[in-house]
């Protein structure tokens, strides 16, 4: 069901975060709501501001990569029930591919990496800790799944299998491109940006575009620069936080719903999203910006 069903619109589609509203010129208006996700579970307790600050920091970084690549946004004109949380954009044919790029090895690329010393397929040299720089960023797509199941890591020549050779090599080359500039911008704020994933879309012309969130904390693995320490301190201003308390402090089990997150556990994690956004944009968060 709908949490906006004030706005009148027909609902197209309602993810983990956001939702997709039909409008009547074609476009659609994209809504990211204070859900927040873990455990391919959407918890029962929000993150007040947090889809505010997703879109937020989503425009900033739209504007900052347009001449590499072209994205979804039209319009920040939106019914005042969703202002500073939403955003009209095209409605794209969307490649069904998390491309995710890593400059840095932690996660699933470091439980891999144990094993086989590869991520993705990509071989990666001996001796690296939890946290090391990988010698050059690396594209490690994902198959996406149905909601509710995990996305699928694979190498890129499952991708060009599966979506032909030239749009593979498209997917990787944007992926790099985008997240070379990034992190770029990102060190410069004193923040590592260590991994993250982005979502194409086509137009009717072929046009690859930067669809979906883009550099944010939901999307991405923001460190502080002056506290990473590999294979020691890793602090981040993601979801970590969220997850780290599920699987060590709730006794949860994963097979049944997830508990309520404590005022607490809400409060720094709501902190976490606003720090980054403000960290990187220089810019002081606000929950409905001003018109």
């Amino acid at each position: 069901m709908s949490q906006f069903e004030s706005l009148g619109l027909p609902l197209i589609h309602a993810g983990k975060v956001r939702e997709m509203y039909a409008l009547p010129d074609g476009d659609v208006l994209m809504v990211a709501t204070d859900n927040i996700s873990a455990f391919d579970h959407v918890l029962p307790t929000p993150i007040p501001g947090k889809g505010a600050v997703l879109t937020q920091l989503s425009l900033w970084w739209f504007e900052r990569l347009r001449d590499l690549v072209p994205d979804h946004v039209v319009s920040v004109d939106v019914p005042d029930a969703v202002r500073g949380r939403s955003v009209v954009v095209e409605k794209l044919d969307m490649v069904p591919v998390e491309c995710v790029a890593r400059g840095y090895l932690t996660g699933s690329g470091w439980a891999e990496y144990q094993r086989s010393r590869t991520v993705c397929g990509v071989p990666l040299p001996d001796g690296l800790r939890d946290g090391d720089k990988l010698p050059a960023p690396i594209f490690t797509p994902a198959i996406k799944a149905e909601l509710g199941e995990h996305d699928e890591n694979v190498d890129l020549a499952t991708i060009a299998r599966l979506h032909g050779d030239e749009l593979a090599a498209r997917l990787r080359d944007l992926t790099l491109e985008v997240y070379a500039r990034a992190e770029r911008i990102a060190a410069r704020r004193g923040i590592i940006l260590a991994d993250t994933k982005f979502e194409f879309g086509r137009r009717d012309d072929g046009t690859l575009v930067l669809a979906d969130e883009v550099l944010t904390p939901d999307s991405s693995r923001f460190w502080d620069a002056e506290l990473w320490r590999p294979g020691e301190s890793l602090p981040s201003f993601d979801k970590q936080y969220v997850r780290d308390w599920l699987a060590e402090q709730s006794g949860w089990d994963r097979e049944t719903t997830p508990p309520e997150l404590p005022a607490e556990v809400v409060e720094a994690t709501r902190a976490r999203y606003v720090e980054a956004y403000e960290r990187l944009t220089g810019r002081s968060f606000r929950e409905i910006p001003a018109v």
